[in-house]
């Protein structure tokens, strides 16, 4: 019995209000207050899907009653993100998604199964300089069948994506979107046409200690089903050794999902952040 879910485009729990002035105002190193300063310049830039900061989350979800069994279900998304500058005024951003899926029965005497799910990547061209502390991305968004059979889809799919948000002291809000259509596969395997919305509001603190609210919506237009989990996290950044880190924690519940879907949810996100 396949589980296939088209991977979304998650963001990670942060804000960001003015990076750039943030850095340059910092405090000479070695202080308390420089180390403050450099995390939540790092929690800032981390809500910004189209920001020039090299990321690696390690996005581990558990969620929870798939099926009549009330199987559940854990999910590794590794997502890296690579921001390439292209001139002088523009940036592209890459954002992958690769899961890794544990599936408990679904359904009684079928048993589970585990394995790699279809990748999403997401590619942004974006403006370097934020004009009124509006920030903006589009170009396209590639479906990949890389799942085991159980978690695939069988299509390869593509669509367009885009992201629009606004950041004001600590204060970042937007939405984010994109839409696959599949166009070659397995011709036995059903055709994709679906749609994610991700609206979001995320309030950083001096402290780099962000709270973030936001909903992963999806619609399948083939099935006429809607998945809507509501997502509340908290995050904050650390150092190991030299290594700056975001280390955040969130739940979810479904108040719309498709048949014998999922009903609640947790997540811990770990991201490596690699400022220049």
């Amino acid at each position: 019995m396949k589980h296939f879910v088209l991977p979304a485009a998650l963001l990670s729990a942060g804000a960001m209000s003015e990076p750039a002035r943030a850095q340059e105002a910092e405090p000479p190193s070695g202080t308390g207050a420089s180390a403050a300063s450099d995390g939540q310049a790092l929690a800032d830039q981390l809500a910004n899907p189209v920001s020039s900061l090299i990321s690696v989350p390690l996005q581990s979800n558990y969620d929870c009653c798939y099926g009549p069994a009330g199987g559940d279900r854990y999910t590794l998304n590794i997502q890296p993100v690579i921001p390439l500058g292209l001139s002088k005024d523009w940036n592209l951003i890459t954002r992958t998604i690769l899961p890794v899926i544990s599936q408990e029965e679904t359904v009684r005497g079928a048993g589970g199964d585990t394995g790699l799910g279809d990748t999403l990547q997401s590619f942004f061209l974006s403006p370097k300089a934020a004009k009124n502390g509006i920030v903006w991305g589009v170009g396209p968004a590639i479906l990949w069948p890389t799942g085991k059979s159980t978690f695939t889809a069988d299509k390869f799919g593509a669509g367009p994506t885009a992201v629009l948000l606004k950041q004001n002291r600590g204060l970042t809000y937007g939405f984010l979107a994109n839409h696959i259509w599949s166009f070659a596969g397995k011709s036995s395997a059903n055709s994709v046409s679906q749609t994610f919305m991700q609206p979001f509001i995320t309030k950083t603190l001096p402290d780099s200690t962000s709270f973030a609210l936001n909903t992963e919506t999806s619609y399948d237009w083939k099935n006429k089903d809607w998945v809507v989990p509501v997502n509340l996290s908290v995050s904050h950044v650390v150092k190991f050794g030299k290594q700056p880190v975001s280390l955040g924690v969130g739940a979810r519940y479904y108040p719309e999902r498709a048949r014998n879907g999922p009903e609640w949810g947790a997540r811990f996100v770990m991201t490596l952040l690699f400022p220049e």
